[in-house]
């Protein structure tokens, strides 16, 4: 034969490894880019589908006890959107009475201002107008700079509040279509058995379903520690200022800390001493450290064991991403991705790498536990897998398994006959 018309081996056909870095590098890149710019239709299709799983239960108890999909749908949505209602109301109010003071805080604010504009020119030797000069040259600065930021912000908060109105009609719809969605997962991906596809979609449910769950109960005990924190210190509006920072969960690991800033501002022009801004922040603090070592781990459970590194690094790239929506959907969407790349062999050392250090070691000493187990059992009844086996006529065909004896014959011969 002539070597040059010899089949190439399978391995020379093998895609070279450097190309299947670039199409993974490329389709990456393809893959930001198109949530980036469509983010103002996928984020609130993203919040839509976080929402949908929170109402699910509800929405199924409805059906169980014989409401028609669409009214038991329609009931979930309207108590979710009247939940939400309430809260906005007393969160008006809250701002209302809060407005109420302000004459009271500016009188405080232009005290400490004097009082600041004293010090600078005892101790820095700074005369009191070219303290005032240089103050109203970054103020106008700040201002100016912040001029084109709030326009930014109005002209996307516009038109993200012109698509957020479509949420509803997005949750009607995935609630409505629940089972038409199943279906066409299991027809997308034909490769793989319809029994590990409905355990994947179980697995990210309940993963989803328990931190969307916990996260509200979390929410509840945090504002609850700070609001008595705060009440203990003597801040003003201290329930508002409570359950705000404890809201400011969604955007974990900071979000408290983002909440501290407020009440210690108010602190310190309120209050008589500035170590009760000081106080403010240990008291939050204190409770971050609660809510991210004891309460959140006990509560969430560890469904979303996503590691603080990760999570760091996806909030980052959330944010950078989506802005304040890309905080709220980083976790989230990170335990789903986990949740996948668990399943998939190729792709589980990146879920290892994803996952808690603890509960990734855990889970695979368990499984090698269970490995272990098995072919221990496997070894010691060598028996079962001989009795087990057909056996065969002369002919070629096997016994009926119904004749089969105790030891494998048929009628339940001896092995030598």
């Amino acid at each position: 034969m002539n070597p040059t018309l010899r089949p190439v081996p399978n391995k020379d056909r093998e895609t070279p490894l450097y190309l299947k870095l670039a199409s993974t590098l490329v389709a990456l890149i393809a893959t930001v880019y198109i949530l980036y710019v469509l983010r103002e239709t996928i984020i609130p299709l993203a919040f839509s589908i976080l929402l949908a799983i929170l109402l699910y239960p509800v929405c199924g108890w409805l059906e169980r006890h014989k409401v028609p999909r669409i009214g038991a749908i329609l009931l979930s949505i309207l108590t979710l959107f009247t939940v939400i209602a309430i809260l906005l109301y007393v969160v008006s109010l809250q701002i209302g009475s809060f407005a109420e003071e302000l004459p009271r805080i500016t009188e405080k604010a232009e005290i400490i201002m004097d009082k600041t504009l004293t010090m600078g020119e005892q101790y820095l030797n700074i005369s009191r107008s070219q303290q005032v000069s240089e103050g109203k040259k970054y103020l106008v600065n700040a201002l100016t700079e912040g001029r084109a930021v709030l326009l930014n912000t109005l002209v996307t908060t516009t038109g993200a509040i012109s698509t957020f109105v479509l949420i509803p009609l997005y949750i009607f719809f995935f609630l409505l279509y629940r089972d038409f969605f199943r279906m066409f997962v299991h027809k997308a991906i034909k490769n793989v058995p319809n029994e590990d596809l409905n355990v994947l979609l179980k697995k990210i449910y309940e993963v989803i379903q328990s931190y969307l769950s916990g996260l509200f109960l979390v929410i509840v005990i945090v504002g609850v520690l700070n609001s008595i924190g705060l009440l203990i210190l003597g801040i003003p509006h201290a329930i508002f200022f409570g359950f705000l920072a404890g809201f400011l969960i969604l955007i974990p690991y900071i979000g408290i800390l983002i909440g501290s800033v407020l009440p210690a501002l108010l602190a310190i022009v309120t209050m008589d001493s500035p170590w009760y801004a000081v106080g403010v922040i240990g008291v939050m603090s204190f409770v971050q450290f609660l809510e991210g070592n004891f309460i959140t781990p006990n509560i969430v459970g560890s469904k979303v064991s996503v590691n603080p590194l990760a999570a760091i690094v996806a909030l980052f790239l959330g944010g950078q991403l989506w802005g304040l929506s890309g905080l709220i959907l980083a976790l989230p969407v990170t335990a789903i991705l986990k949740v996948i790349l668990d399943t998939i062999p190729s792709l589980e050392p990146f879920g290892f790498l994803l996952g808690e250090p603890v509960h990734e070691v855990e889970a695979e000493k368990e499984e090698i536990r269970k490995e272990v187990a098995a072919e221990k059992d496997f070894k010691k009844k060598p028996y079962r897998r001989y009795r087990n086996k057909p056996r065969k006529r002369p002919d070629g065909s096997t016994f009926p398994p119904s004749t089969a004896g105790p030891a494998g014959n048929p009628a339940g011969g001896s092995l030598n006959a």
